[in-house]
């Protein structure tokens, strides 16, 4: 049993060497970094941690329009909430010791942002949580990992 577990361990290595984990610091999220995490550690994966920020967001039909101001407090917000995330994520794998780099990737919804970052970094398999809403919630809060699994061209790994 021990020499199937080694070895498939090293064919998942051969399979997956660059992981892409996405978060956006929430508990839910934080299982998915887990589960990441241990997986690179195990196969000797290089990671790449990725959380987004969407869009400031506007309301259509109103002339009310943000402010130069209030637009940069947005962006500077959310820049500060990113670094708080994704330093979190760098301690968890210092502690386990995987190496990883970080990206936030700002005024990008969270499916597009992974699907860009997976491509343009070479990641070989994606790593993200859900919620696993079906039916109406799924439709009404619409489900980011739901998109980057229908539109991804590599595995995505789903915890729930």
């Amino acid at each position: 049993m021990y020499d199937l577990l080694t070895r498939t361990l090293s064919e998942a290595g051969k399979l997956y060497t660059h992981l892409l984990i996405s978060t956006d610091g929430s508990e839910l999220a934080q299982k998915g970094i887990d589960h990441g995490l241990s997986l690179a550690k195990a196969v000797g994966s290089k990671v790449t941690v990725i959380t987004a920020t969407e869009p400031f967001p506007i309301i259509y039909g109103r002339e009310w329009q943000p402010t130069p101001e209030v637009a940069k407090q947005f962006e500077q917000e959310n820049a500060s909430a990113a670094a708080v995330i994704l330093e979190k994520v760098r301690a968890d794998a210092d502690r386990i010791g995987v190496p990883l780099e970080t990206v936030h990737t700002a005024n990008t919804f969270a499916a597009e942002a992974i699907l860009d970052a997976a491509k343009e970094r070479g990641c070989n398999l994606i790593v993200m949580s859900s919620h696993g809403r079906t039916g109406l919630g799924k439709m009404l809060l619409g489900s980011q990992t739901s998109k980057v699994v229908s539109k991804s061209e590599i595995p995505v790994l789903v915890v729930r």
